[in-house]
C-alpha cells in the first residue's frame, strides 16, 4: 500500500478510539512498504498509535525516561496475568512459575541477540548492576572507573564497596558535546591503571541522552585487561543493537523504560565465562557455578510482571524496532533542532544523530533547572525532569511514540519565551 492509500484508509479507524491488537496488526501491515524514516514524520499514523494509550489529561508528558507506561493492550494483558495468578495461587507458584520466568528470559535473550544461558530477569537496572558490583571479589587497593554522570544508585554501591573493601573509585566526567569517539575513549583510558578491576559505562547517559561508543571503550579496556559493565537502562527497546556486538562483560537494563514492560522488570546479561566469578546478591539454591540462575534469587515477587514481558515484546516487534527508533529520533530532533542555535538556549545533548535518540537535555541561560521545570509545568502544562549536577544544568526531555509534534511545538514555544 502506498502512503496516499494508507492515509485514506487510516482515516476510517477513528483517531480517538482504542486500537485493538488485531486493528494494530492491520494498521502496521498497511504501512509495511513505507520506509521508516518517511513514516516517522507521518502524524496521522502516530496519532493512531497514540490511540492505544490512556493518557492523563491536563499536561504534556515529556518525562517517559523514568517509566514508559504501557500501551493499553499490554496493560490489559498484565491484568489478565494478575487475575490468573490470583486464580491459581500457590499451585502456580509451586509448579510452572520458574519455567515461565525462564521462557521470558529466553525471549529477551533472543531480542538481545545473546545466548539464553547468559540472561536473567531482574527487577531493574540497579539490581542487575549491583549484583555485579557487590558480587566481585574486591581486594584492598583495587580500582574501579566510572563517570560522575552515571546513575546515583550504582555510584552509591561503588561507595559501599570502597568503604567495605578499600576499593579506590576513580571518577571521570563525560563531556556533554564530545568532539569524537576517541575523546571519550581516551577519557576512560587515561583513568585506567594496572590496579583497575572494573570499568562502568553508560550505554546512554540518563541525564543527557548521549549514546557512548561502547564497543570502542570495551575494546580499549580489554586491551588493558579490564572488564566492562554497561548500564543500559535507557538503551534496551529504545534503539537497535545486540549485546554481543558491544563486546562488554556485563550488561543491565530496566524493561519498564523503553520496552514498556510493567514496573519491576529488568535484565542482567553476564558473559558465560564470567558467571562463576560473581557472588549472588541473595544466596541461591542453585549450586552450579556456571549457571546464571545462581544469580537470580529474589524470593517471592509479582510473577505476573514477568509474564507480561512476552506481551511487551510482541507489541515492540509488531510496531517494529526500526519504526520506533526512527520516530523517537525524529521527535527529539523535531524540537531540539528548532532551539539549538538560540542564544539563550543550552543543549546538553550532542547534535550528531548517531549520538542520541529520544532523550535530550535543554537549559535556559539565567534560569536554574528546577525553576525552569516549574515554569514549564505551571505556565505551559509541560512535565519534564529538571537535572542540576554532574556538569548538566537543564531539563531532561523524553517523548515517546505517542507524543505528537503539536505537543512539541508547544514545548518549543515555551523555550522561546519561558517567562
Amino acid at each position: 500500500m502506498d502512503k496516499r492509500s494508507f492515509l485514506k484508509s487510516a482515516g476510517l479507524i477513528g483517531l480517538g478510539s482504542f486500537v485493538e491488537p488485531g486493528g494494530l496488526a492491520g494498521l502496521i501491515e498497511s504501512v509495511s512498504n513505507i520506509p521508516s524514516a518517511e513514516l516517522a514524520e507521518d502524524e496521522n499514523f502516530w496519532k493512531q498509535i497514540r490511540a492505544g494509550y490512556r493518557l492523563k489529561p491536563g499536561f504534556i508528558n515529556l518525562e517517559n525516561g523514568y517509566y514508559c507506561f504501557l500501551p493499553q493492550q499490554v496493560l490489559e494483558s498484565q491484568i489478565k496475568h494478575l487475575r490468573e495468578i490470583n486464580y491459581q495461587g500457590s499451585y502456580y507458584m509451586r509448579t510452572v512459575q520458574f519455567e515461565n520466568k525462564k521462557k521470558m528470559a529466553d525471549k529477551l535473550a533472543s531480542l538481545a541477540g545473546c545466548p539464553a544461558d547468559e540472561m536473567i530477569l531482574t527487577r531493574n537496572t540497579t539490581e542487575s548492576l549491583d549484583i555485579i558490583i557487590g558480587g566481585l571479589d574486591w581486594k584492598q587497593g583495587d580500582e574501579a572507573v566510572m563517570a560522575e554522570q552515571d546513575y546515583p544508585s550504582m555510584l552509591n554501591m561503588f561507595k559501599q564497596v570502597a568503604a567495605r573493601y578499600g576499593v579506590v573509585n576513580k571518577i571521570v566526567s563525560v563531556p556533554n558535546n564530545p568532539g569524537s569517539d576517541e575523546e571519550i575513549v581516551n577519557l576512560y583510558a587515561d583513568a585506567i591503571t594496572d590496579k583497575t578491576k572494573l570499568l562502568m559505562i553508560c550505554h546512554m547517559i540518563n541525564i543527557t541522552g548521549q549514546i557512548l561508543p561502547v564497543r570502542k571503550i570495551c575494546d580499549m579496556a580489554h586491551s588493558k585487561g579490564v572488564e566492562v559493565m554497561v548500564d543500559g537502562a535507557h538503551a534496551f527497546g529504545h534503539f537497535r543493537f545486540t549485546i554481543p556486538e558491544l563486546n562488554c562483560d556485563y550488561y543491565g537494563s530496566s524493561l519498564h523504560k523503553w520496552l514498556s514492560v510493567p514496573l519491576g522488570s529488568g535484565i542482567l546479561w553476564v558473559k558465560k565465562e564470567k558467571i562463576r566469578k560473581i557472588w549472588p546478591l541473595i544466596a541461591s539454591g542453585v549450586t552450579d557455578p556456571d549457571n546464571i540462575l545462581r544469580l537470580n534469587q529474589i524470593g517471592t515477587h509479582p510473577v505476573y510482571t514477568d509474564l507480561t514481558v512476552t506481551d511487551s515484546i510482541d507489541y515492540y516487534n509488531m510496531l517494529g524496532a526500526e519504526r520506533k527508533e526512527s520516530r523517537l529520533r525524529y521527535l527529539q530532533h523535531y524540537w531540539s533542532d528548532k532551539v539549538r542555535d538560540l542564544p539563550h538556549i543550552i543543549l546538553n545533548t550532542p547534535s550528531d544523530p548517531g549520538r542520541s535518540c529520544a532523550i535530550a537535555n535543554v537549559g535556559v541561560k539565567g534560569i536554574k533547572p528546577g525553576e525552569l521545570g516549574d515554569i514549564l509545568f505551571k505556565k505551559y502544562g509541560i512535565y519534564c525532569a529538571p537535572i542540576d549536577g554532574a556538569g548538566v544544568q537543564g531539563c531532561r526531555i523524553t517523548p515517546n511514540v505517542y507524543t505528537t509534534t503539536a505537543e512539541l511545538d508547544s514545548f518549543v514555544k515555551a523555550l522561546k519565551d519561558p517567562g
